[in-house]
């Protein structure tokens, strides 16, 4: 359970940090495209992979602390 819930985590950090390097590339690239970029979405964009990546950190986190807990237990 533990490693699944691991690899999940890691998974969704992996996926929110490039949501994160995608909108910062598009949002460097405004003043070359100009018009074609959309600055509020991309705030958005940026906003939302933060919040994933939190989230996943979290996972990740709780994931190890019921891994620590139950090695407690267990020895």
């Amino acid at each position: 359970m533990t490693i699944s819930s691991i690899s999940i985590a890691a998974s969704g950090m992996h996926r929110a940090s490039s949501q994160l390097e995608q909108s910062a590339g598009r949002i460097a690239r405004i003043g070359v495209e100009g018009n074609n970029v959309d600055i509020a979405i991309e705030m958005v964009n940026v906003i939302q992979a933060k919040h994933d990546f939190k989230a996943s950190a979290k996972v990740a986190s709780v994931a190890s602390d019921m891994t620590k807990a139950l090695l407690d237990i267990l020895v």
